[in-house]
């Protein structure tokens, strides 16, 4: 049982909230996942459909099929439209045939509850698919997402049209997380973009004992809610459980230590505390974590209507973004969540572009632009938008070769050649 205490949010309130939305989306670090799993369950279990992406599956169509094979099996009366249409390669047929699916499944309220949405790339086949999932689904279903990253489309105009809520951005996940203490707690430190270190009390662990304890610890920051299973596939995938068990244990141990040895040597403060299958974050400690502020300011520069309250916040983030997370490591686990931040990154200079763009502040605009093509170079469209105001600035040189970087790019990458928008851009640099 969820103690609603913690977020101070109640059945009735959280319905209300979400009362005709078709999509929720979970904001990430807050405790609203396992708060609204058990709100549904005590509401409604048989209209509650759950669904936890696998890490195998990379692709969408990977993760349609996993969604399909987990829910027909588990409820033995899901998936005829879905069934009929998974082998093929429509993305909006998929989306179609869900929703017929799962407004089929019941005539009562049915949520689909989509963890770990993350793993999914948010393409723009994905971005088709959720738009065309939303237009098709039916009044008595909802979508709830809980993803550790949250990108700015196809959500903020699903946020913009109504159709969408984000829940949990009322305060810092600190906040959110631990219920308060009469007495000050220590405070950890940990900045994750670039080398990566940590300081306790104000004092920096120098000394790990090995580089195993440090990835672990990175690991539980920058995964708040993880299960035992999920650590041991991360870290030892090969090992027999009761060695992987050991280890984890001793691993864990050393971590507790090093903390321990920078507050008072003569007790020990754990960084996790074991609950309900999940390890969580600890309670005696206050938690500051560079990523989790960087993530929080740029999702929440997506929900605000306020353009000045956006621009505070993006500039805020980007200046955060110092380096890529955890350089110079290269654990799967690390260089997976480095490639998501590098992307939220580029995606928060681009929003940046964009506003000084629409001021017609050009030298700004085409600043972070350009920055964001340093980690983007893929982006056609961020290419076109640099042309544009070369265009509007009467600098053709300059637009032709930013065309010619751009052909450049898709050809050497991709092999193939620009888009037709870009071709019409092109033309009018040679009017």
């Amino acid at each position: 049982m969820v103690n609603e205490t913690v977020t101070e949010v109640s059945l009735d309130a959280f319905r209300e909230r979400t009362k005709g939305k078709k999509i929720v989306l979970l904001y990430p670090w807050t405790s609203y996942r396992n708060l609204f799993l058990t709100h549904a369950l005590q509401a409604d279990e048989k209209g509650l459909l759950y669904y936890r992406i696998q890490q195998k599956q990379a692709t969408l169509k990977q993760w349609m099929a996993g969604l399909l094979e987990e829910l027909s099996q588990g409820t033995g009366k899901f998936g005829e439209n879905l069934s009929s249409v998974v082998k093929g390669n429509k993305v909006v047929a998929w989306a179609e045939a869900l929703a017929a699916d799962l407004g089929a499944y019941r005539k009562g309220a049915v949520h689909l509850f989509i963890d770990e949405m993350d793993r999914v790339p948010f393409d723009s086949d994905f971005e088709r698919f959720i738009r065309a999932l939303v237009k098709a689904l039916p009044a008595n279903v909802q979508i709830i997402v809980s993803s550790r990253q949250l990108t700015y489309e196809p959500w903020h105009s699903l946020l913009t049209q109504g159709q969408a809520v984000v829940l949990g951005t009322e305060k810092r996940r600190d906040e959110v997380m631990f219920a308060p203490e009469p007495k000050a707690r220590p405070q950890l430190e940990v900045y994750a973009f670039g080398r990566g270190y940590v300081l306790v009390n104000g004092q920096m662990i120098t000394n790990w004992d090995g580089a195993l304890p440090r990835n672990l610890f990175f690991y539980f920051l920058d995964r708040p809610l993880v299960t035992r299973r999920e650590i041991f596939e991360t870290f030892w995938p090969n090992l027999p459980t009761k060695e992987a068990t050991n280890v984890f244990h001793v691993t864990k141990r050393k971590i507790s230590e090093r903390i321990s040895l920078k507050i008072d040597p003569t007790k020990t403060f754990e960084l996790t505390q074991y609950g309900s299958g999940f390890y969580t974050p600890s309670e005696k400690l206050t938690r500051h974590y560079d990523v989790t502020d960087f993530q929080a300011d740029v999702e929440r520069a997506m929900i605000t209507a306020d353009e000045a309250e956006e621009e505070n916040l993006l500039q805020r983030a980007v200046t955060a973004y110092r380096a890529p997370f955890l350089q110079d490591d290269d654990m799967p686990w690390m260089v997976e969540r480095r490639e998501k931040l590098r992307q939220l990154n580029a995606q928060a200079l681009i929003n940046l572009g964009r506003i000084y763009k629409r001021r017609q502040e050009d030298p700004k605009a085409l600043g972070f632009f350009s920055r964001a093509l340093t980690q983007t170079p893929e982006r056609e469209d961020i290419h076109r938008e640099v042309i544009q105001i070369y265009l509007r600035l009467g600098m053709k040189a300059d637009a032709r070769n930013q065309y010619n970087r751009l052909s450049e790019i898709l050809r050497d990458q991709y092999n193939i050649g620009p888009s037709r928008e870009s071709i019409e851009l092109y033309n009018l640099i040679e009017d």
